[in-house]
This record gives C-alpha cells, structure tokens and sequence, in this order.
C-alpha cells in the first residue's frame, strides 16, 4: 500500500509540476471579493505589459495563499502588513515597514510599497442594535456579556483576532461562535447576529448601515494593502514587477469600498470593476472577458469528473486488495480497517489543507484527500462481502482442487461483489459531495460557483453549483446500479426470502 500511495503522490506532484510549467505567472486571491478584486486588477495590469497571467480566485484564508506563495504554486497574491505581522510572522517582533521587508526577504518573498489605502479590523453592528445598548467602543462590550457575537473562522483564530481582541478589553462574551464572513451579514440583518468582524472597507458597512465601534485601545495594527511576490519574479518576469508597482499608492479607501459596492452589492463582476478601475486610473482600455453560465457549467463538470474519476478510481484499485488483506489476515485487518476509520473521521476540509505543504495548491492534493476520504467503505465492504461467504462454498472450493488465488478470483470476488459494489457507490456518492470543498484549495469543480455565490449573496450561483453536484451523485449511483446488473449474475443478486 505504501509504495501504491507513493507512486499516486509521483504521479500526481508530476501532473501539477507540468500544470505549473505551462502558466507563465500565476496570481492567488482570498475568498473574500477585495482580494478577487485586486487579484484581477493585477492580473489585468501585468497582461498589459506582455506576460500572460493566470488568476487563481478564492483559494482560502491566510495560510493558504501564504504556503502556496512560499512554495511556488503561486507567484503573488494581496495581502495586508498587519496580517503579515499579526498572523504570518507573529511572534517576530515586527513593527515597521522595514522589518516586514527584512523579514520576507530571507524567506525570498518581496513587498510593494502600500496600495493606498488601511483595510483595518473592525467591529460591527446594526446601528438600532448598537443604539440600543448604548455601544459605541468597542470596550463597551464587556458590559454585555450576552450579545450574540459572531466572527469569520479565520479571525476567531488568528494572533490578532478574537482571542487577543477578549484579552485586550476583557471582554468575557461566551456566546461568540465562528461564521463564515459574509454570512455573518446577512445574520446582522436577520437579527441572529448582533455584532461581527467587518473590514473597514466593507461594501456592506454602508448598505446595512452599520455602525462601526472605535477601537478605544488600539488594539488593530495599521493593515494596509500590498502585494506579496515572489524574489526571483523580477528575474522571470520584471516587466510584471514594474506593473503591479504602478498601484503602489494609487488606489485610496473610498475608491477600493466603491469597488466593493460593485461587485457585492450591484452584482457586476470583479474582471469589469477592475477594468473600470484601470480605464480610470491609469486610462487603459482593458478587456473583461466574461464567462458564460454554460462555459462555466462545462469548465467546473470537466474539473468535477476529474477530481472523482481519478480518486476514486485509485481508491478501488487499493481499496479491494487491502480489503481482502483484511479478511484474510484478522489482527492486520483490525489495524487496516482502524486506520481507513481515522481518515474518515478527520474533518474533510482539514484534509484537503493537511495535503498542499506536501502537493501545493489545486487537483493534485484535493484527488489524494478524496482518495483517502473514500477508502473506508470499499475496504470495510470488501471485507464484509468476503467474510459473509458460507463456510461450505468455502470447502467445496477447496475440494474441487481450486488453489487460493483461482477460489479468490473465481469463487469468493464474485460472490461478495454486490458487497463490493455496494461500498464503491457509497464512496462515490461521499466522493462527488466532497469534491466541491476542492474549490477552497483552488482545485476548481462544481465548489467554485458555490463558494462563489455564498461570498456574492448570489442565491444562482449556489444553485449553478450544488444542483450538478447532486445530479453528479445521482448519476453515478445509477451508473453503479447498472453496473450491478450487467456484471452480477441474476442468482447473485437475489435477496433472501424471509
């Protein structure tokens, strides 16, 4: 088994490295709509001066994009200086400019200047809500322990989010639970939220009309927006370089909020506010291609076929012999099936992050955490199967002169092949459900116009994505019924009178 996982690891750390070779500069973005924004703002400008980028939307939160800057799968991506010295680098001591820059460099990571503008940390609320109780700080806080508190899933961990902000103010809110971000708005409007994190350059700041509690004791380093890129980028590509330099100062908070309100509140795609942007800024006439409902629906089926074919179909070859393993040798079986359990009991999406320090970003390491993720049911039905067989077919096997690997082939596999079956279609209908989380490590699929759509408040584009992934998981439960009958004898798939 170990040298079958291996050699997948090659192949797959193969396919991608050639993936890789073939785009010339590869931008990563956060799953949050600036950092789409200015993803494509630099993927538009850095088009201009002759290289041909690729824009890697919503690949996840800090570490993510941060990981796959050091390792290569991407080769810029905007970040801000205090994620870089509250999150990235905490603990480091830094606290100016010129630290950051010291820093990032040995690591053979490099810095643009500022972008222009400070998306800082701040706390929200409805201003009714907020007038209510008479808050106005955010120390004021700490005299409603009971206020439902909701924060995104990064910010309850980060260095500089929830757990520092409570040890700051002393708050001792229990009732704080993680959410993702822009949910978390439309919780404050439905009232099953009554304070969040918001980004100060937030579209839905002024669309809520929120009020934003001061930071009475400064806890919120300064975040203003620059852009991460890789040292040996300027040999490579140092036209791409003089071009993502041309935003250093050019773009100020109310000008990147208006681009917010764009996208998210009057639904016009990031590609064309870029292009907006840049026709203003700098008088570019940019081209916005954009994607129709049917390219995107085949582009994300071809990705969403690919990522279950190839996991699940690695998961049969390993699974069947090891389930047979399993049957035959009792105490190894235990230990084989324990372990095929434990990887089912990891959380998915902890899976598929376990996999990029290893694989990187996109296919490669979401078809290994899906082929983990699918091997328990076809070990554990393979095994069953086997283990169900009659002693007395067993010995009239045996009497017949049969040897072992002829009775397994002959006699015991198509006996226990409904079992078989039967866990195949269990782990492909898992399969094609889980694959949609393969869209926050950029490995595309019917998740990204679910992630998509959840960040856009874009009710379609959920749709545009789960309804094929449940027809998806349809259909190979129908495929795998067909199977059944075609490769099953008829005796075989009888049941059992009662």
């Amino acid at each position: 088994m170990k040298r079958a996982l291996t050699l997948f690891a090659i192949a797959l750390m193969f396919v991608h490295g050639w993936a890789h070779a073939q785009e010339k500069l590869t931008i990563g973005s956060k799953k949050f709509t600036e950092s789409v924004v200015l993803g494509e703002i630099a993927a538009h400008l850095i088009g201009q001066s002759g290289t041909k980028p690729t824009h890697r939307r919503e690949l996840g939160g800090t570490r993510v994009l941060w990981e796959a800057l050091l390792k290569g799968d991407i080769d810029l991506y905007p970040e801000y200086t205090g994620t870089i010295t509250g999150e990235i680098m905490k603990g480091k001591g830094l606290k100016t400019e010129a630290d950051i820059r010291q820093a990032l460099a040995k690591l053979g990571i490099l810095m643009t200047r500022p972008l222009g503008f400070n998306n800082t940390y701040a706390i929200g609320m409805k201003e009714e809500v907020a007038e209510k109780y008479n808050i106005r700080n955010i120390s004021d806080l700490a005299r409603h322990p009971g206020l439902k508190l909701r924060f995104g899933n990064e910010f309850m961990d980060r260095g500089d989010g929830w757990l520092a902000l409570r040890s700051r103010y002393g708050l001792s809110n229990g009732n704080a639970r993680g959410l993702d971000h822009d949910l978390a708005y439309r919780g404050l409007e439905s009232g099953d939220v009554e304070a969040m994190d918001v980004y100060s350059t937030d579209a839905e700041i002024a669309y809520y009309g929120l009020r934003v509690l001061k930071d009475d004791l400064s806890h919120f380093p300064v975040y203003n927006s620059v852009i991460l890129y890789r040292a040996d980028l300027a040999k490579r590509a140092p036209a791409a370089v003089v071009a993502i330099k041309r935003l250093e100062g050019r773009i100020n908070g109310v000008r990147m909020s208006g681009m917010n309100a764009q996208v998210k509140i009057k639904k016009q795609s990031e590609s064309r506010t870029a292009a907006a942007f840049l026709a203003a800024e700098f008088k570019l006439a940019v081209s916005s291609t954009e994607v129709s409902m049917m390219d995107r629906f085949w582009r994300n089926t071809a990705e969403h076929l690919w990522l279950v074919a190839l996991s699940l179909g690695a998961a049969i070859l390993v699974s069947i012999p090891l389930g047979v393993l399993a049957q035959r040798m009792p105490r190894f079986g235990q230990v084989i099936l324990g372990l095929a359990g434990i990887l089912q009991t990891i959380p998915s999406l902890a899976l598929f992050v376990f996999m990029i320090p290893l694989l990187g970003i996109g296919g490669p390491p979401a078809v290994v955490a899906l082929f983990l993720y699918s091997l328990l049911p076809i070990i554990r039905n393979t095994h069953a199967g086997l283990n169900d067989i009659s002693p007395s077919v067993r010995q009239s096997a045996e009497a017949l002169g049969l040897p072992p690997l002829a009775r397994l082939r002959l006699v015991e596999l198509p006996l226990a092949a409904r079992s078989i079956l039967a866990g195949i279609k269990t782990s492909a209908v898992i399969n094609v459900g889980t694959a949609t989380l393969g869209a926050l490590i950029g490995a595309g699929g019917y998740g990204q116009p679910i992630l998509t759509g959840i960040r856009l408040d874009d009710m379609g584009l959920i749709l545009e994505g789960a309804v094929p992934a449940a027809g998806l998981a349809l259909l190979a439960q129908g495929l795998f019924e067909l199977a059944e009958r075609i490769f099953i004898a008829k005796g075989l798939r009888l049941k059992p009178q009662d």
